[in-house]
């Protein structure tokens, strides 16, 4: 593969005014499917920095790209330094990168605008991955939960974000109504790019979130009609989980930086280390190519 001989350098944007609308759509498009809004506010700033790459090496559309531009895009990632911290930026981000260029791409089939194809990709580890708990320390989280409804609402979270492997805002939008308890699924209906999925509900994750639901959840509500499945003490839509988790974390002494996305991290990792296939967690986790969900692979390398 060419390396082009240039010191690697940051671009603002595209100029290219053909660009500038492809990015504003493209930036639509996340919206329209529901991406998270971090993704929202990100993807299309990476997408105009691999513009301005583009622009810079006399390329002015997307028909003209091919796999040299992106084979030197992607070596042009591995030099590019990091702008807070010094050095070269982590493999993981360069990862977040490239599936904002695949995701232009598919962006282009499906509006007709003439896309390419991406076949290049990273080797090697995957650094930056955030914290995974140990099953130790998850036990640790369910030990913490208490006895009143709260610790039925703590638990039925856990098993949704921990036991389901839920995306914060999944866990969220999730109405009682999405929790069939007898075929033992929930219907995940809010998923990333607005792709619905059936994720399995067994188990002690089972247990909890019935509980929750025949004994807690009528407490918060007190008679209010509401269609969330997590509500708070007034008994609207909880829209900040978080805060329960910290509270749960602290009370079962785990000093690692803990978030919502930490549970699917850990989930994933555990049912990798059992010897699930790949391509069952990338189902699981709704995601759209199996190259997301091999960044656990290389977690389990580590451990």
């Amino acid at each position: 593969m060419k390396v082009e001989k240039r010191e690697a350098g940051n671009f603002a944007g595209p100029k290219n005014p053909l660009y500038l609308r492809l990015q504003a759509g493209f930036s639509e498009w996340l919206r329209i499917l529901n991406f998270e809004p971090t993704s929202q506010r990100d993807m299309p700033k990476m997408l105009g920095e691999f513009m301005a790459y583009l622009e810079t090496n006399g390329c002015h559309s997307p028909e003209s790209i091919t796999e040299t531009h992106l084979g030197n895009y992607l070596n042009h990632l591995y030099l590019r330094p990091n702008k807070r911290r010094g050095g070269a930026i982590s493999k993981n981000y360069i990862r977040k990168h490239l599936q904002v260029v695949r995701k232009f791409a598919r962006y282009l089939a499906e509006s007709g605008q003439g896309s390419f194809t991406v076949n290049v990709g990273l080797t090697g580890k995957s650094s930056n991955l955030g914290e995974v708990l140990t099953r130790q320390e998850i036990n640790r989280l369910y030990k913490a939960t208490g006895d009143d409804v709260y610790g039925l609402r703590d638990r039925a979270m856990l098993a949704l974000y921990y036991g389901c492997g839920l995306r914060k805002n999944e866990g969220i939008a999730l109405d009682a109504g999405d929790i069939l308890l007898d075929k033992g699924l929930v219907l995940v209906r809010k998923g990333k790019g607005y792709r619905a999925r059936f994720v399995p509900l067994t188990g002690r994750n089972k247990a909890d979130v019935e509980a929750y639901l025949l004994h807690g959840r009528p407490h918060l509500l007190n008679g209010r009609n509401e269609n969330a499945l997590l509500v708070n003490r007034v008994g609207r839509r909880l829209r900040q989980p978080l805060c329960r988790l910290v509270r749960l974390k602290a009370a079962a002494g785990i000093g690692k930086a803990v978030g919502l996305h930490t549970l699917r991290h850990s989930i994933a990792t555990h049912l990798l280390e059992s010897g699930m296939g790949l391509e069952h967690i990338q189902r699981f986790l709704g995601h759209e190519s199996l190259e997301s969900t091999q960044i656990y692979t290389h977690i389990t390398d580590g451990l």
